[in-house]
C-alpha cells in the first residue's frame, strides 16, 4: 500500500510509482545530484518502463541542466564585463544580528529571458 503525502486529499489518487521515479530521476540529473539517479534507474527498470522513455527523460533533464548553466554563465560573463555593476536593491528589514555569522553581501545577476519557454534537445525531443 502506498503512503499518501500529508498535503494530498484522500479522494485523489497518488502518482504512479513510475511517474515518481521519472520525476525524481530528472530532478536529480538537472540538479547535478551526486547519486546521479542510479536507484531511480533500477526502480524504473523493475517497473518495466521502456528504455527509450528513460533515455528521453535523461536527455531532457540534461538539456535543461545544461541550458540553465549556459544562461547563468552568460549572465555572469555579462556582469563581469561591466566596470560598475548596477546597485542591488534590497528591501528594508529589521537586521538580525548574530556575531557568529559573517555578513552576506547580495549580488545581482540578471538572466535574459529566452524567446520561448524552452528549446528542444539535440535529438529534437521537446522539453515542455
Amino acid at each position: 500500500m502506498q503512503t499518501r503525502p500529508h498535503n494530498q486529499p484522500h479522494n485523489q489518487p497518488t502518482l504512479h510509482p513510475a511517474i515518481v521515479s521519472l520525476v525524481s530521476l530528472a530532478a536529480g540529473i538537472a540538479a547535478n545530484h551526486p547519486a546521479m539517479g542510479q536507484c531511480q534507474l533500477a526502480r524504473l527498470r523493475e517497473l518495466g518502463v521502456p528504455e527509450h522513455q528513460i533515455a528521453a527523460v535523461i536527455e531532457i533533464a540534461r538539456h535543461l541542466r545544461d541550458e540553465a548553466a549556459q544562461k547563468l554563465d552568460h549572465a555572469f560573463d555579462e556582469a563581469a564585463q561591466r566596470p560598475d555593476p548596477p546597485p542591488v536593491h534590497t528591501p528594508k528589514a529589521e537586521p538580525l544580528v548574530n556575531p557568529k555569522v559573517p555578513k552576506v553581501i547580495p549580488v545581482a545577476i540578471t538572466v535574459a529571458a529566452a524567446p520561448t519557454c524552452c528549446s528542444t534537445t539535440a535529438s529534437g525531443q521537446p522539453c515542455c
